[in-house]
Order: structure tokens, then C-alpha cells, then sequence
């Protein structure tokens, strides 16, 4: 049945990446009104995850960010389909790297280190995949495969369309000690939901919190550097990635250190440009464990 509905939806999935970027916004404005007006998708667990993470905001402050995130979310969609035909020259305008970002990363290159890049569900994160056009190293992405074989295949050849590579999050520690002798940039979300048993528990946006351990696990094993990556968005369909140090010797940090770096820094960006982070994944579903 998978196949099916795959084989169906994919011509319209073609169709609506070669639209225009003016008509895709409207097709993104229209999925807006039947998003949040309509079918009110998921609209229960945005407002309780923002009420919670900004106590000290008024409910119209908290309305306004909800219907900004919906907005941001339906362009999403269409930006991230638009991936499978934009071509280079347009994606590099679209989504470019922070000069800054840029003498790190070829300072990194020339220096011949791989090192581990963190980023968050924050700005446009599918269009994180452009970042391989701006760097000399291989760029590889953590990823969980889709059940469904075909859907999984669309969203790998979307998101290895400038040439980054995919490495599915069972194979991450074996992949990364098969590429040691390259110069690679391997990179992690670092905001999803993991098993609470083997998270690392801290406070984020006011709120107890499992986080992954696993860049900083696989970096002190490794000694690479780890780097944040945030992803700004400075207007419509138009992001701006940058890149920085967060620890150059993580075999010298203490067990949740390197965790606690990449939260406050994902932390501050959302602080700064909340309606553009992923307010309906149902982050906060796990309560710790006291005893």
C-alpha cells in the first residue's frame, strides 16, 4: 500500500518543485489556512510546548509566535520538496554560509581534521544539505531510514542532492571509524527524542529534557571537534548557516559537557527566532526517572 500512495503523490511531488518560488508560497499560504484554521494539526501540543518553554509571555505573545510557527512550517514543506530540482546557482542563493562559518570550515579542511557538526530542528534544517556546496570536506548526515522504502529513498536523494551522504544512526560509530582516514564533517540533530533511559537529562527552555548523547559519546571516543551549526532565517526562503567551535578537544571534557554546549547554544537560537524550531514534535513525552 506504501508503494502505491508513493507512486501516486510523486508526479505531484515533482510538480510542486518546479513551481516558481512565488507560486510555492502560495501554495504554503494555503496550506497555512488549512493547517491552522481548519484541521488545527497538532495545534494542542504547539501551544503546551510553547506556554511551557516561555512562562514569562503573554497568551497573545504566545498566539503570535503559534501562528508564525505555521506559517514557517507550511513553507518548510514546500521549500524541502523544492530541493529535488533547485539547481546549485539557486540554492546557494537561497541558503548561503556566514563568511565567518566559511574561513572555519576551510581553516578546518586545510588543517586536515574531521570533525562533528550539531545542529537543531531550527530554520530551514532540510536546506542544511547545501552546506556540502560551500566546504571541500565530504559531508555526511545522520539520519533515521523511513519505513517505506520508496518514500525513504525520495528523502535520501533529497537530502544528498549537493552531494552530502547519509549514514543511517545504527551504522553512525562504525561509518565514522570506516572514513577516519578522509576529511569528513559529520553531522547530528541533536534535538530529537531519545530513549530516556539513555539520554543525557538536563533543563531546556525551562523544561526537564532528554538529549542525545550521541555526538558527544562518538567525539571523545574520536578526539574530533565538535561545532554548532545555526541555521537564521532572514527572510522568506532565504537562511543563512553558520559555523563554530564548540570544543576542539573533547577527550579533555567531562561526561555531558559537550551536551550541555549544543543545548545552550540551540537554546539562545531559539530564544531568538522561536517561531522557526519544530514546536509540534512532541519533544517533552518522557518524564525522568527520580529514583
Amino acid at each position: 500500500m506504501g508503494a502505491v500512495i508513493y507512486y501516486i503523490t510523486l508526479p505531484f511531488i515533482y510538480l510542486l518543485s518546479v513551481l516558481p518560488f512565488r507560486l510555492l508560497y502560495i501554495i504554503s499560504d494555503g496550506m497555512y489556512i488549512l493547517l491552522y484554521d481548519v484541521v488545527g494539526y497538532r495545534k494542542e501540543v504547539v501551544l503546551k510546548n510553547l506556554r511551557n518553554s516561555f512562562p514569562e509571555k503573554s497568551e497573545q505573545e504566545i498566539n503570535t509566535i503559534c501562528k508564525d510557527f505555521y506559517h514557517y512550517l507550511c513553507d518548510l514543506f514546500v521549500e524541502t520538496f523544492k530541493t529535488l530540482t533547485i539547481s546549485k546557482r539557486k540554492m546557494m542563493q537561497h541558503c548561503c554560509l556566514a563568511p565567518e562559518g566559511k574561513i572555519f570550515v576551510d581553516k578546518m579542511a586545510a588543517e586536515k581534521h574531521s570533525m562533528i557538526l550539531v545542529i537543531g530542528h531550527l530554520g530551514n534544517w532540510e536546506w542544511s544539505s547545501a552546506f556540502s556546496l560551500f566546504c571541500d570536506q565530504q559531508v555526511y548526515a545522520i539520519y533515521h531510514p523511513l519505513q517505506n522504502k520508496q518514500f525513504d529513498g525520495l528523502i535520501y536523494k533529497i537530502r544528498s542532492h549537493f552531494g552530502s551522504k547519509l549514514i543511517a544512526m545504527k551504522d553512525t560509530f562504525k561509518q565514522m571509524l570506516a572514513n577516519r582516514k578522509k576529511v569528513t564533517i559529520t553531522a547530528f540533530i541533536a534535538d530529537q527524542t531519545p530513549h530516556p533511559e539513555n539520554a543525557y537529562w538536563t533543563i531546556f527552555l525551562n523544561q526537564d529534557t532528554p538529549i542525545f548523547r550521541g555526538a558527544e559519546l562518538i567525539s571523545r571516543k574520536l578526539n574530533y571537534p565538535v561545532a554548532y551549526g545555526s541555521i537564521k532565517r532572514r527572510k522568506r526562503g532565504y537562511y543563512e548557516m553558520n559555523i563554530e567551535m564548540l570544543c576542539a578537544d573533547p577527550s579533555a571534557t567531562k561526561d555531558g559537557e559537550i551536551t550541555e554546549m549544543h543545548t545552550r547554544r540551540l537554546e539562545r537560537d531559539i530564544i531568538a527566532q522561536p517561531a522557526t524550531w519544530l514546536w509540534s514534535h512532541k519533544r517533552w513525552k518522557h518524564k525522568r526517572n527520580k529514583a
